[in-house]
Formats: C-alpha cells, structure tokens, sequence
C-alpha cells in the first residue's frame, strides 16, 4: 500500500515546498479552458498543503507538444481558471528551469500556489530524463503525486522524481483512483460485473484477460462487437471489424463461455449521421449495405437487467458512436443502469475516457460511485499492469 498525504500529519510541514503533479490536462477553446473537471478534482490535495502552510508547486503537462514550447500549449489559461475553482490567487512560473526558479519557489508565503509551464515544453519529460528530473527536483522538499492520469507514463515528472524527492506520497485523487481501482480487482462484491466497448477489440484484450478469471460477466458493446459477430459468422456489413482478430475473438468466446455476453440486438444505419435512416435487428441480421453503430433498446435492457443485479460494476468504453445521436442511446441506457445499481448499493466505478465523458453528459457522474480521471491509466490498472508514477511512491 502505497503513501498518502495523510501519513504526513503530524510532522512539519510549514514552509515545506510541495511538489505536486497534477494532472491539468484540460481541453483548450481560443485560450480558454472548456472543462475544468480535472482542475475541481486536484482541490482536496492543493487546499490540504494550502492548510498546513506548504509552499504549493504544481506541475503538469498539456497536450503533445514534442519538447518545445508551444504558445497553444501553455499552462497559462489554467491560471485563472484555478485561481476561481480554489477562491485564491496563483502564481505562474513560465520558466521552470530558470537559474533563479528555486529561489523564486522559496520566496513563496506559506500557503501560496504556484504553477509550472508545460512539463512536456522540455524534451526530456517524457525520456524520464534524470538532468530534468533533478532540475524538477529543486522546486521541492518532498513529492506529491496526484496525477493518476498520467501515472501510467515513466516521466521526468511522474517518474523520475519521485526518487529524489522524499517523501513522495499519493495525493487524495490518486489515493481514490487506486483504492477503487484496485479494489474492484483484489475483493470485488458478486456478481461482479464488467461492461467494456469502444472501437477495437485489440485495444482491450489484454483488460478481458486479465478480468476473465475473476469476473461473473463481462459484457460487451461497441465496435469490438462486431469483431466477435464476425467470428460466429455473422454478416456485419459495413461494420468495423478486425479481421486480423477474428482468430482471437473466437479463443475468447470458446475460453469464457457464457460470461461473456454480447448484445442482443444493434441499431445499423448506412451511413454516420444524426439524419440517417435507423434499423434495430438481430446481430446476424445486419445486411451487406448497412453498419452496426449501438447496441438496442433490446441490447441496453438485456445489459441493464445484469448490471443492476450486480455488487461491482466496472465499465470501459462506449456502447456505440455516443458523439452522433441517436447513436448514443446504448450509452446513455448503460449509464442509467450504474445508476440503478449505484442507488441499490452497488460499487460502480467508470474508467475514465470516452465513458466519463458519456457518464457527465448523461448528467450521471455523481450517481455513480466513481468516475476516473485517466482513460489509459484506469484501463492498464484494469489490465493488471504496475503503473510507473504509482509504483515510484513510498510503502506506507
């Protein structure tokens, strides 16, 4: 078990410089932020040190911008944003490698936020680069770790850090992150129930593997479907299907029987588009002209009665092509039925991604018990694999 921020009461902490890695991440719109989720979800940490009179250093990445620096990519935005989520002023340090940035980092008052640029403006962030971790490293006295989004990745500031740094403790988000998590795989309440969909089957064989031993049921919508309806032989049209996982599809349904069940019925259109003309049939009944874009009312029911029997439902990717009504009703049916079952004293955990952000537009994310914040992190944890950020921490 790793190190949280609460194993530090008690010792003194005032005037300490807390490095923190956040995850800010945020969708941009004309240098503004559209989504401050990921910004309210790192406050409990940042107003835990803000409360203790830690001298508060955040860091984070945003976007892909390949070791330079990039104006589109700057943190700057989130500045304001922050600043009205926490009800306090934030500094801004546009150059965290600057000679002078330490001292600028101890000038701070007691309680006083200060924001790095881009981690990811410097090329060795994602190398894990040591030079680069240790210049991280004089801007703090010890490492908090609350980006679980990004945990997932060995970087200078996930990673390498955390090495130098001591105490490198898990933040309050990070700490939620790995208890749900972890806790669906290591004692889940049954049925324990998993719902996965999303485009490709080979995005998430490695999650139905590692879920296969210790799950009641995994059921499955999206695209992936239409791989396994293809290897049962089915005419799925102009449906997107691997057909180099056709093999595969078929040792998994032979291998896991009747607990993994597909839907039972799919909405089919011949072309992408809110205007398109809508079929409901059977998986074997799609047609040569047409393609599978959701699951059925049929399908949603079917899948609804299973999970809100259920005492753990864990689900990762969408049912269908949720951005394009109505192929988002299979979607929405799935989250309502969380819901359900979250109201019936079901843990019901969303594995960030594309689901979260179908869960929040369905208005749901708080009648779930927990909605993740990292897609690639939540799924590698699914799959069973040491995520490198989390690994880095100190044992409790």
């Amino acid at each position: 078990m790793k190190r949280t921020l609460p194993s530090l009461e008690g010792q003194p902490l005032e005037g300490q410089r807390a490095f923190v890695r956040v995850d800010f991440n945020v969708p941009l719109e004309r240098g503004r932020v559209t989504d401050t989720t990921r910004i309210v979800a790192s406050l409990p940490t940042i107003r835990w040190l803000k409360e203790r009179g830690c001298r508060v250093i955040l860091a984070s990445h945003l976007g892909r911008p390949k070791g330079k620096a990039a104006p589109e990519y700057s943190l700057r935005p989130v500045v304001p944003e922050l600043e009205r989520a926490l009800g306090a002023p934030v500094q801004f340090l546009e150059d965290p490698l600057a000679e002078e940035a330490p001292h600028r980092t101890r000038q701070l008052k007691r309680g006083d936020v200060l924001l790095l640029e881009n981690t990811r403006f410097y090329a060795g962030e994602e190398r894990n680069d040591p030079e680069l971790a240790a210049a991280f490293g004089r801007l703090g006295d010890f490492y908090v770790n609350d980006a679980f989004g990004s945990a997932h990745r060995a970087h200078a500031s996930t990673e390498g850090i955390a090495h130098l740094l001591k105490p490198a403790v898990a933040g309050f988000l990070m700490a939620k992150e790995l208890e749900y998590l972890q806790g669906a795989l290591a004692d889940p309440a049954r049925p324990f129930v998993a719902v996965l969909g999303g485009a490709k089957i080979s995005g998430k064989i490695d999650v139905i593997e590692a879920l296969l031993p210790s799950v009641d049921t995994i059921l499955v919508g999206g695209a992936m479907a239409c791989t396994f309806f293809a290897a049962q032989g089915f005419e799925v049209g102009k449906s997107l299907v691997e057909p180099d996982r056709l093999d595969m599809a078929r040792a998994l349904l032979d291998r896991a029987g009747p607990k993994l069940v597909l839907p039972a019925g799919v909405t089919v259109a011949k072309e992408l588009s809110s205007g398109a003309e809508i079929k409901n049939v059977r998986p074997d009944q799609v047609g040569a002209e047409w393609a599978v874009y959701d699951i059925d009312e049929n399908a949603a029911d079917q899948f609804a009665r299973l999970i809100t029997a259920a005492r753990t439902v864990v689900w990762n990717g969408p049912m269908g092509v949720f951005e394009t009504p109505p192929f988002d009703a299979g979607t929405v049916a799935i989250a309502r039925a969380l819901a359900a079952a979250t109201s019936e004293g079901a843990t019901t955990i969303v594995g960030g991604g594309d689901s979260a952000a179908a869960v929040v537009r369905a208005g749901l994310a708080d009648r779930v018990s927990h909605v993740s914040t990292g897609g690639g992190a939540s799924l590698e944890l699914l799959e069973g694999k040491e995520l490198p950020g989390v690994a880095a921490l100190d044992e409790l």
